[in-house]
């Protein structure tokens, strides 16, 4: 009885097999598999080298078997009484051959592991009276575990019809930095999204079994050093997936039955792009984005601060970038022609101004505003009708500072303000936006050292942008022609 182990090249395959050897009628009770015939004098046990990592079978005792054909003059035949330990470390360098040979192999479709699907559709998420809470702890930290796809690398070519996309930018901010993190933290605090399935009870959606592509494109890259030159990264970045053409078709209205087109400028099917900030700078950038496709869009921004300033009074203006930052942005975005003026609309604001001025300055820029104790008079549902008539059926962007929850619910925040919104109301108005064409959407100012352990303000922003994912599926970008 001899074994012996060997490298084989089969059929531009690498093989590595352990074998052993019996004489004509011998019985042996090291068979590699009980099955075999033992009177034969050759068994082999090989494992192409691509799959190193799944050598060892529960049911098997050495390596799942997988029969080559026998090359006698590849093998070096060891006494298995007397060389045992010789015929152990022989078995190991041909291992270690066969994971060199496999790295360095050109052809890198056989180096994909068993079950690993190179480009998923979708993720795996639990349908109706189907398992739930199974590991949802495990994995990479995609958010609510999507699909991880490089689109700004080398999937560029992947198309998607929602895309959740970071930002990782605080250098415009005049408080508490951080937010740089908020992408990382949001996606973090997401990982319970689908716990017990994602079907949205009050939307009678579940966004993620809705039929559309939804991925994780990861993070913008966003240098830290050039506040100019990052904002540029940005808004490239974010063009560049939103015109990517869409996954789906529009399909025909569910109403009328007549065919959808689209509701863009350019008459193209553009997919939906959801950002992680951020400071609340980056959404200057995000609108320039918007109009190449949609023109001056209309705006419904909950934040508990205007961000309509004039350089001149918020910061001060010491230079041309210093005068960009998260408290003006939206006043260079007027002024700019990004924003469709008298159809956009402010909730939650709560914060100290400089006078009645700064007021004036924000009718100028194009705002209507929601004051966060009018909830005790208007409650969700007077909020939500006012954003409803301020908007219309105008295509919108859709932009939310965390800060709009109270501290109490979200403290993790660069520049937190008492007396806001909870976040039961806040995804109570946010689910009240269905059936509006909300074209993209962000979500900023997410500052995860300051949060408490329990992670409460990333769930809450996680949670508040699940209903802004079930309000998209629910609603595609196209109207009826005529």
């Amino acid at each position: 009885m001899r074994l012996a182990s060997c490298l084989i090249h089969r059929r531009r395959k690498y093989f590595c097999c352990l074998c052993i050897f019996l004489p004509r009628g011998k019985d042996s009770t090291l068979s590699v598999n009980a099955s075999e015939n033992t009177n034969h004098p050759r068994y082999c046990t090989c494992r192409n080298t691509s799959v190193m990592g799944h050598i060892f079978s529960r049911q098997k005792t050495l390596l799942a078997t997988s029969i080559a054909k026998w090359q006698t003059q590849l093998i070096s035949p060891l006494s298995f009484r007397r060389k045992t330990m010789r015929s152990h470390l022989s078995t190991l360098l041909c291992f270690v051959l066969a994971a060199i040979v496999s790295a360095h192999d050109d052809h890198h479709d056989d180096q994909i592991p068993m079950g690993y699907y190179k480009y998923p559709y979708q993720a795996v998420y639990p349908g109706d009276n189907e398992v739930t809470a199974d590991s949802i702890f495990s994995g990479i930290t995609t958010f609510a575990k999507l699909p991880w796809v490089q689109c700004l690398n080398k999937d560029r070519d992947t198309a998607f019809d929602i895309a959740f996309i970071g930002a990782p930018f605080d250098t415009g901010t005049s408080y508490r930095p951080g937010a740089r993190f908020g992408p990382a933290g949001i996606r973090a605090g997401s990982r319970r999204l689908t716990l017990y399935g994602g079907y949205n009870v009050p939307l009678e959606v579940n966004p993620f079994l809705s039929g559309l592509k939804i991925v994780d494109c990861g993070d913008i890259p966003v240098t830290p050093y050039d506040n100019h030159f990052a904002i540029r990264q940005i808004e490239n970045s974010h063009k560049e997936l939103l015109h990517r053409p869409a996954f789906s078709a529009l399909g025909n209205d569910s109403l009328t039955g007549e065919p959808l087109v689209p509701i863009s400028l350019d008459g193209k099917n553009h997919p939906r792009i959801i950002t992680l900030g951020g400071d609340h700078t980056i959404v200057l950038p995000l609108l320039r984005s918007i109009y190449s496709a949609y023109g001056p869009i209309s705006v419904i921004h909950f934040d508990s601060h205007l961000d309509t300033w004039k350089p001149s009074v918020f910061g001060g203006a010491p230079s041309e970038q210093a005068a960009i930052n998260h408290g003006t942005y939206f006043y260079w975005a007027s002024q700019e022609g990004l924003i469709k003026n008298g159809s956009s609309i402010h909730g939650a604001i709560r914060t100290t101004l400089s006078g009645p001025a700064d007021y004036l300055n924000d009718d100028e820029a194009g705002f209507q505003r929601i004051e966060a104790r009018e909830i005790d008079t208007l409650g969700t549902d007077g909020i939500i009708k006012k954003i409803r008539e301020t908007v219309g059926d105008r295509p919108v962007y859709l932009s939310i500072d965390i800060d709009s929850i109270d501290p109490a619910f979200a403290p993790a925040t660069g520049t937190p303000e008492t007396g806001g919104w909870s976040t039961r109301e806040l995804r109570t108005i946010l689910r009240g936006l269905d059936g509006l064409h909300i074209v993209s959407a962000d979500i900023v100012e997410v500052a995860p050292a300051y949060d408490t352990n329990a992670e409460l303000t990333t769930m809450a922003a996680a949670d508040v942008l699940y209903e802004v994912l079930s309000v998209m599926a629910k609603t595609p970008l196209g109207k009826v022609a005529n």
